[in-house]
C-alpha cells in the first residue's frame, strides 16, 4: 500500500546510513537519519520547510537560533522554517532520529550514506 510503512522505529534502528528518505507524500515526507558518535547534522536552515524530529536513539545537543538544548530518546522537535539549527550527538552510541519534512525537502529515495555524501549534494 502506497504511504505505508511497518514498524518505522525498528527501520530507524537498523537505519545505518547518515540520511534515507523513506516516503514522499504530496506535502510532506519521511526521513531516518543516522549520526554517528561525535558527530553532527550540521547548522542548517530550511527556508521552506517545517522539520519535526524524533529522537528514536542516543543523546546529545541541539543548536537551535543559538541556544543549546540537551536532548534524550523520546525528545521531539518542530523546527519552523527559516530557523538555524543543528543536531549534534554527544553519546556514545549512533544517534537515531526520524524526522519529518513539510513541505518536501530530498527527493524521493535519497541516500545519503555518510555525511560527506550529505554535503556534497547538489538539489
Amino acid at each position: 500500500m502506497k504511504g505505508y510503512l511497518e514498524n518505522l522505529i525498528q527501520k530507524s534502528k537498523e537505519n545505518t546510513y547518515f540520511r534515507n528518505v523513506l516516503l514522499n507524500g504530496k506535502h510532506s515526507q519521511i526521513v531516518i537519519m543516522n549520526i554517528l558518535p561525535e558527530e553532527e547534522i550540521g547548522e542548517e536552515v530550511h527556508t521552506e520547510s517545517d522539520q519535526i524530529l524524533l529522537i528514536i536513539q542516543g543523546e546529545g545537543d541541539a543548536i537551535i537560533e543559538g541556544e543549546k538544548m540537551p536532548f534524550k530518546i523520546g525528545d521531539t522537535f518542530l523546527v519552523e522554517a527559516g530557523t538555524r539549527h543543528n543536531f549534534i550527538n554527544t553519546g556514545d552510541v549512533d544517534l537515531k532520529i526520524i524526522t519529518v519534512y513539510a513541505p518536501l525537502h530530498h527527493p524521493q529515495g535519497t541516500i545519503h550514506k555518510s555525511k560527506a555524501e550529505a554535503e556534497e549534494a547538489s538539489y
